[in-house]
């Protein structure tokens, strides 16, 4: 069973003034039943240890207290405003993977890429991420402040710049999601004064140097765990690898400038520290496949189980860490209609979400990642019925049947309302893949043959159960990583990168609202900063175009 110590509501409330100091300017202040003193509730390493593992659950629960009590955030939906699910929303939704059918607010706007600065779902997401940044800057304030002057007996220093690093991490995970979709945004660090008006805005390019700066010093020290040695979903140098590779990925998008060299390189160290799942541990499901399941977390480096490929999750349980975002959603959201929920291991669907045909037109038949419900074809031509009564994506396209709640032996998960599939937010195939895009970019882009690259492209291929190729170019790398990773929250970014997220070249169903798709403003490559925070900080300027 993967368990969270939940932060004791004190301590929820004594990091009050602090938090809310980060999202000020927006309609999310944290819940606070009361007030308690630091000093109070802060005098153990125990409670240290609660406060960091709240900033862990941030990321996989909207609150405290099981699915449905009061979210952390008031005025961010628990439901659509949890971290996971609101990257989701927003990575996947906008995209060629995942197309809703909901009706829910301005949800159309997202797959439409026509959003504006008062879009709900884009505030969550940006609520949701400073929550996280507000939490972090909190504790590693409070540690170096030691308000009941904690002695080093019951505290170790080891300990304390531990704690620091892992909630250093934490916040450059979140930071990297604010450059990647909001681009020049509000900086706060634990040094900024408590209850200041609202934090100043850092330039894309200069929160790319900040974060570069951070992640380095984190895999270059020694507070932050190796690869491997911290204890099962917490983070260790492998996470602050993965988020530095990820920020060499994309600089040329974040700073004009492309790092392909120092990616490629920060990819080699991971891929020293993991290995891909290449064998199936059961009987019942692929390799592949058994990376999704419901008792996935043992294919993570820190467990004693069965492989290393997942190099950062966000726990799930379907007991003790509920929520309806995370794998929750990404399970139920795809399911409904005439699908047999059952082999999903849940109760019933929820209907949301279909894949648009060019999502399903990548995968062969045989590509044992072509895990989906194909009943109802791959046509979404209508939205809805004819007299307007229903919506038909709800039986059109195809539906996702990649996450399972159901164990790699084939045997019931616990719950199937709440499952216990753990979301793999990082992956060493992901790697893989970055690696072999880097050596074709390197040596000009175009049709690419080498072994150094070619033979991390094929790992990830025949892992399938596809022919290994010869030679690839970089289209070929973003169709494979669109097979390999979609549902996982990188197929906007991805887009971005190679050029094609607002042009009018390459289209898919309902891109700019119409069905053939097409074409759309640039400035859609960036979300805005939510009107409020606008009008609240005078520090701040929106996005170009917004």
């Amino acid at each position: 069973m993967k368990r969270y110590k939940v932060v004791l509501i004190t301590l929820a409330a004594a990091f009050s003034l602090g938090l809310s100091s980060c999202v000020k300017d927006l309609d999310v202040e944290p819940i606070d039943p009361s007030i308690t003193l630091p000093e109070d509730v802060l005098n153990t390493e125990e409670a240290f240890l609660q406060v960091l593992a709240k900033c862990y659950q941030g990321l996989a629960c909207s609150a405290s207290d099981g699915p449905d009590s009061s979210p952390d955030i008031s005025g961010v939906d628990g439901g659509y405003g949890q971290y996971v699910r609101a990257l989701f929303q927003l990575q996947e939704y906008t995209t060629d993977e995942a197309a809703v059918c909901w009706n829910d607010g301005n949800v159309y706007d997202l797959h439409n890429l026509c959003w504006t600065p008062t879009n709900e779902f884009v505030m969550a997401m940006y609520a949701r991420i400073y929550f996280q940044i507000g939490l972090c800057n909190e504790l590693i304030r409070k540690v170096n402040e030691n308000p009941a002057g904690i002695g080093e007996d019951e505290f170790p220093m080891q300990s304390r710049e531990q704690i620091k690093a892992e909630a250093r991490t934490l916040r450059a995970l979140s930071y990297y999601h604010a450059i990647d979709m909001f681009g020049n945004v509000p900086h706060a660090l634990e040094t900024d004064a408590v209850g200041s008006e609202g934090p100043a805005q850092i330039s894309r390019p200069a929160l790319f140097t900040w974060l570069e700066t951070e992640l380095k010093s984190l895999t270059e020290g020694d507070a932050l765990p190796e690869i491997g040695q911290n204890e099962y979903g917490r983070c260790d140098k492998g996470l602050a690898l993965m988020l530095l590779a990820k920020l060499y990925l994309n600089a040329e998008v974040y700073t004009g400038t492309p790092r392909w060299a120092e990616c490629a390189d920060v990819c080699s160290k991971l891929m020293d520290g993991y290995s891909l799942h290449t064998t199936a541990a059961g009987t019942v499901y692929t390799p592949y496949q058994e990376l999704f399941c419901a008792d996935n977390h043992r294919f993570t480096l820190n467990t004693t189980y069965l492989g290393d490929e997942i190099i950062f999750v966000v726990p799930q349980d379907g007991m003790n860490i509920r929520s309806y975002g995370v794998t929750n959603f990404i399970t139920f959201a795809a399911a409904g209609g005439d699908m047999d929920c059952t082999q999903l291991g849940i109760s019933s669907g929820w209907g949301g979400v279909s894949c648009p045909r060019q999502l399903s037109e990548l995968f062969d038949d045989i590509n044992q990642r072509k895990i989906f419900y194909t009943e109802y074809g791959i046509d979404m031509e209508k939205l809805m019925s004819e007299d307007g009564s229903a919506f038909k994506l709800q039986n059109s396209g195809y539906k996702s049947m990649k996450f399972k709640n159901i164990n790699i032996d084939g045997s019931a998960a616990q719950h199937a309302t709440f499952v216990d599939i753990d979301f793999p937010m990082f992956r060493l195939a992901d790697v893989y893949l970055m690696y072999a895009e880097c050596k074709c970019r390197l040596a000009g882009g175009g049709e690419y043959s080498d072994n150094d690259g070619r033979d991390q492209l094929n790992a990830v291929r025949t892992r399938a159960g596809l022919q290994a190729v010869a030679s690839y170019n970089l289209r070929d790398i973003l169709d494979e990583r669109a097979r390999e990773l979609y549902y996982e929250c990188h197929r906007r970014s991805d887009l971005i990168r190679f050029g094609l997220f607002t042009s009018d070249s390459y289209t898919w169903d309902w891109k700019g609202g119409i069905y053939e798709g097409r074409g759309v403003d640039d400035k859609y490559n960036l979300f805005p900063l939510p009107a409020d925070d606008i009008n609240s900080n005078s520090k701040l300027t929106q996005n170009p175009g917004y």
